[in-house]
């Protein structure tokens, strides 16, 4: 409680917040993909896949902060497999999505599920810019464990809805992309905003 205190009166916590807020809403896989679902298979079917998003980014803040992030710096080889790792899952979702059927085909099909949205966010590029960039700039030295954790556990709150967001404007666009080739082009046009996300983990450093 007094390491939260002290954050607070400092303006660390509420600029952390802020930081959670802002990348947490703007686009990047995660609100591509959950937009694309709401279209796809609606806002309930899309909740796992909302869960496993913030559940699963938020246990790698915490592991990030506890020391996870310094492997790149010991073993530099780790952040050109993670490289490729993420252009070549990106690409093949992005391909799944080009080319996924219609709204009736969809509703036999699968949205991503809890587990596969959490592990996603391990090959995630916005996912580990976030993630290292929040623990690299707001995590105390000071009770790591009590900072860290509470970090993860914000992020997670103010994740959920952020990310949600997007699931509901999907949903709400379902009625208007009925035509298979309006939603064809949706799709396409999703599948190519996931390639384009891909910049950041393929322009940074470790």
């Amino acid at each position: 409680m007094a390491l939260l205190q002290l954050a607070a009166g400092s303006g660390v916590f509420a600029a952390f917040c802020g930081f959670a807020l802002v990348s947490s809403v703007t686009p990047g896989p995660n609100n591509t993909m959950v937009l694309a679902s709401g279209v796809n298979f609606g806002f309930a079917r899309t909740v796992p896949h909302l869960l496993g998003i913030s559940l699963g980014f938020s246990l790698m803040v915490a592991l990030v902060g506890l020391g996870l992030g310094s492997l790149f710096t010991a073993l530099p080889w780790t952040w050109q497999v993670l490289r490729v790792a993420a252009a070549l899952y990106l690409t093949w979702l992005a391909w799944k999505l080009a080319t996924g059927g219609g709204v009736q085909e969809r509703s036999v099909a699968r949205p991503m599920g809890f587990l596969r949205a959490a592990a996603f966010q391990w090959v995630n590029p916005k996912a580990w810019v976030m993630a290292v960039g929040a623990c690299s700039t707001y995590v105390l030295h000071g009770n790591l464990w009590v900072n860290v954790l509470l970090l993860s556990g914000i992020f997670a709150v103010i994740n959920l809805p952020s990310v949600a967001m997007w699931a509901v404007f999907g949903s709400a666009l379902r009625r208007w992309l009925a035509d298979p080739r309006v939603l064809r082009v949706f799709n396409v046009a999703m599948a190519l905003l996931l390639l384009a996300s891909l910049w950041p983990i393929l322009s940074a450093r470790p």
